[in-house]
C-alpha cells in the first residue's frame, strides 16, 4: 500500500511559521532520587520526562487506583450506589497493613468505603468493595488485569486490590500514569475525592498521606503507596492554568523524598513546557480520496480534542505533515484511522497522532467499484 505526503502548514491557522532555526532544548530534568519516574501532560498524554517509565516494579498501595477506576465504573454503571451498604467480611476485617479500621459483619456505605479506600488507603476497604463488586476478591482481579489491558497499561499484572507485596504483583510508572489519566478523564465527578485531606470513620481520623495536598494549591491528588521492598511511591497531579501534569513517583527512600522529588519534577515540567490544543474534537484537517465508496472522499480529522506539549518556545516553529493511506478503500466508519499527523520542530518529529475519519464512506455499487478499480490500475 502506498503512502501519500501532505504537508499541512497552510491548514494550521494560528500558527507562526518562523524560518528553520536551531532551537535550544529545555535543561535537563533535576536529578530525582528515585527508582523510577515519569511525568506525563494530562491532556496531550504525552511523557515529558522519564526514568525507567517500563520497568516492571511493586506498585503497592498505587494499586488501589485500579481498585477505584472499577468501584467508579460500577457506580457509573448503576451496579453500586453511593448510599448502598456493603458487609465487611472476616477476610476484610483481617486485611494487614493500612486500614480504616472496619468491624466484622458490619454494613458500610459505598461512600463511606471509597474515601476509606482514597484518604485513608483502607485495605478492609478495597476487599469489601472488591468482594461487593464481584463475589470475591479474586474475580475482582480479573476484572482488575481485564481492564489494565484495555487501557493499555501493558506491562502491569495484579494479584490482590490492595497492593500487598506479590512476586507476581507489578506495574510500571508509564502504565500507572496512563491509569491515573484513565481516572481523570472517565470519571471526573469522583476526582475530587482524591483531594480530601482527612477523613473520620469509627471514631478514627486519618490524615491524607499526600503531603502536597498542603504543600501545594495547584496538587488535587493523587495516590501515595509504601511497602518495605517497594519503597516510598507517590502518584501526584496538578493543575495551573489550563495545564495539568501527572508524576509517578516510585522507590524513593522515605515520605519526605517523596513529596520533595515529585514537587521538584512538577514544577520542572510548568516551568519549561507548555501545552497546546491543535484542533477541535469534529474540526476537518484535511479532505481525502476515497475510491470505491459511495462518495469520492472522506473529511478527516479527530474524534476528540487533540493536545500537543512542547518545550517553551518551540509552538512557533512547529509544522506539520500529514501521512495518509493510499489507496484509502471503503467502507470506512467514523474513527477509523486513516493517516498520520507529525510535529516537527526543525526538521525533527516530536509528536505523532493518528488521523481519523469523520464521516462514513460506504461501498459504492457494482459500477461506482469497477470503475474506481480500473482507475487504480491505471495509477
Amino acid at each position: 500500500m502506498k503512502l501519500l505526503l501532505i504537508a499541512l502548514s497552510f491548514l494550521l491557522t494560528g500558527f507562526t511559521h518562523a524560518a528553520e532555526s536551531s532551537l535550544l532544548p529545555p535543561p535537563p530534568a533535576p536529578d530525582i532520587a528515585a527508582h523510577a519516574f515519569v511525568l506525563m501532560d494530562y491532556q496531550s498524554g504525552q511523557v515529558l520526562q522519564a526514568l525507567k517509565p517500563d520497568e516492571r516494579v511493586e506498585p503497592a498501595s498505587l494499586t488501589k487506583l485500579m481498585t477505584a477506576y472499577l468501584t467508579f465504573t460500577a457506580l457509573k454503571q448503576g451496579r453500586l450506589k453511593p448510599n448502598q451498604t456493603l458487609p465487611v467480611s472476616e477476610k476484610a476485617w483481617r486485611s494487614e497493613g493500612s486500614r480504616m479500621f472496619l468491624k466484622v459483619n458490619s454494613q458500610v456505605a459505598v461512600e463511606d468505603l471509597m474515601k476509606g479506600m482514597i484518604v485513608q488507603s483502607g485495605n478492609d476497604a478495597c476487599v469489601t468493595l472488591a468482594e461487593g463488586i464481584a463475589g470475591t476478591e479474586d474475580a475482582f482481579v480479573v476484572l482488575m488485569n481485564r481492564e489494565a489491558q484495555r487501557l493499555g497499561m501493558r506491562n502491569t499484572y495484579f494479584m490482590n486490590a490492595t497492593g500487598l507485596p506479590h512476586a507476581q504483583h507489578y506495574s510500571t510508572a508509564r502504565d500507572l500514569a496512563i491509569l491515573t489519566a484513565a481516572i481523570m478523564r472517565d470519571f471526573p465527578e469522583y476526582y475530587p475525592l482524591y483531594s480530601i485531606k482527612e477523613y473520620s470513620y469509627n471514631n478514627i481520623t486519618q490524615p491524607n498521606r499526600n503531603r502536597l495536598l498542603w504543600q501545594d494549591p495547584y496538587v488535587d491528588g493523587v495516590k501515595t503507596g509504601h511497602t518495605e521492598s517497594a519503597g516510598f511511591c507517590l502518584v501526584t497531579s496538578a493543575k495551573r492554568g489550563d495545564m495539568r501534569l501527572i508524576s509517578v513517583m516510585l522507590g524513593t527512600g522515605s515520605d519526605n523524598a517523596r513529596t520533595t522529588e515529585s514537587q521538584k519534577l512538577l514544577n520542572y515540567g510548568f516551568q519549561f513546557y507548555e501545552t497546546y490544543r491543535l484542533y477541535q474534537k469534529g474540526q476537518t484537517v484535511a479532505t481525502l480520496p476515497v475510491y470505491k465508496g459511495s462518495d469520492n472522499s472522506v473529511k478527516a480529522g479527530f474524534v476528540n480534542d487533540v493536545f500537543v506539549s512542547l518545550p517553551k518556545g518551540y509552538f512557533q516553529h512547529a509544522k506539520m505533515t500529514l501521512t495518509s493511506r493510499q489507496p484509502l478503500l471503503a467502507p470506512l466508519i467514523p474513527g477509523q484511522t486513516v493517516g498520520t499527523l507529525t510535529v516537527n520542530v526543525d526538521g525533527k518529529p516530536l509528536s505523532t497522532l493518528s488521523l481519523q475519519a469523520l464521516d462514513e464512506v460506504k461501498v459504492a455499487g457494482l459500477f461506482g467499484r469497477t470503475w474506481d478499480s480500473m482507475k487504480l490500475w491505471f495509477k
